[in-house]
């Protein structure tokens, strides 16, 4: 753009200078070689008057350079108005002399009217995400922000794209019923892994239905009732300390959960549903975890003993909750970091950190 606007600079210029030296020049004629010339021109007009007015109905409107709008615009003010003869309309000309006058001026300027509000996009960001607020409502959390927007101006900008000011705006939809419903849910289940010596172990997990958080509760390679019970001990004590609230457990009929497993998730508050024999999608947030977890890792590692397993797992386990996106989660993981959330003005510098020997990078921008 930069070159293009220099090229058209350096035409114009040139394209002056040329036209002083011809106008030099005519300085230098006599006046009666000046009238004659007029008079040639008069009859070549006359002459091609006629073909003039057919080529223009074939042609239509001739494309005229910024030079010649100049030129006809700077000669337009200086020969009286029985005297013109372009091309153009009058109002035309006019117009084309305004534009040079409003380009000499450098100053930025302004549409007319009030400047936008700067808190419009957050006006539409709480309507959109509480469906149930109305505008005064809005205006409130607003102010509680440190935005002094008012009643009236929330109304307008909701107003303006199409939304009801009003509280009864709309009802709950499926995804928010159901997204509301599993904040307050949990998923246990387990799956087995086979070491390089075909020993097999028994992973533990549990699932936060809400944020996809994934609890790995134990390894084991015996995996009885006393065993499990422990371990659905070690995660109540977790979540009491992280103040986690469940009130739904979803188990499937497997023979290790035990009545007194039961028993510990009851005590908490919390009510257990069995899963239907053979129905695997009763389960669907596990079954998927435990997919992610094989094809992402597992299955491109040999595994030689449990302690190498727990490691494993414990270290995918931290990059799933921390760092893995989401599409569920607007590609947000289920424990977001807190970071800057626009790119820094200077160049952007990645920064990667490999995981388990590379098995798998995490990215973030350098300070």
């Amino acid at each position: 753009m930069r070159t293009r606007r220099l090229l058209e600079g350096l035409s114009f210029t040139y394209w002056v200078v040329r036209r002083l030296f011809e106008l030099l020049v005519l300085f230098g004629r006599s006046e009666r070689a000046k009238e004659l010339e007029i008079l040639v021109l008069r009859h070549e007009l006359q002459v091609l008057r006629h073909e003039l007015q057919v080529l223009r109905r074939q042609v239509g409107r001739p494309r005229l350079r910024s030079a010649d709008r100049v030129l006809l615009a700077a000669l337009g003010q200086v020969l009286p108005r029985s005297r013109r003869s372009f091309l153009v309309q009058p109002a035309t000309l006019l117009r084309w002399h305004r534009d040079l006058v409003r380009r000499r001026w450098t100053y930025a300027g302004r549409r007319p009217g009030r400047p936008p509000l700067a808190a419009q996009m957050q006006v539409l960001r709480l309507a959109a995400e509480n469906p149930s607020w109305g505008y005064k409502r809005i205006q409130g959390e607003l102010v509680a922000l440190g935005l002094p927007l008012s009643a009236s101006s929330v109304w307008n900008i909701l107003h303006r794209h199409g939304i009801n000011p009003a509280s009864r705006r709309a009802s709950v939809g499926w995804r928010e019923f159901l997204r509301q419903q599993a904040a307050v849910i949990l998923e246990c289940d387990f799956f087995t892994v086979e070491t390089l010596w075909l020993r097999r172990f028994y992973v533990l997990f549990f699932i936060e239905l809400s944020r996809r958080r994934v609890y790995l509760a134990g390894i084991t390679a015996n995996p009885d009732g006393a065993w499990v019970v422990q371990q659905a001990r070690n995660l109540a004590m977790t979540l009491a300390e992280q103040k986690r609230r469940h009130r739904i457990l979803i188990r499937d009929r497997d023979s290790k959960f035990t009545a007194a497993f039961d028993a510990v998730f009851r005590s908490e508050g919390l009510r257990l549903i069995k899963a239907p024999i053979a129905a695997p999608r009763a389960k669907a947030h596990a079954e998927r975890w435990v997919g992610s977890a094989r094809r992402e890792c597992l299955d491109r590692i040999l595994i030689v003993s449990r302690r190498q397993l727990e490691t494993v797992l414990r270290e995918y386990v931290a990059y799933y909750n921390t760092h893995r996106p989401h599409r569920s989660l607007d590609q947000q993981p289920p424990l977001p970091q807190i970071g800057p959330l626009t790119p820094p003005d200077h160049e952007w510098r990645v920064r990667r950190r490999d995981r388990l020997g590379g098995l798998f990078h995490e990215y973030e921008l350098a300070a």
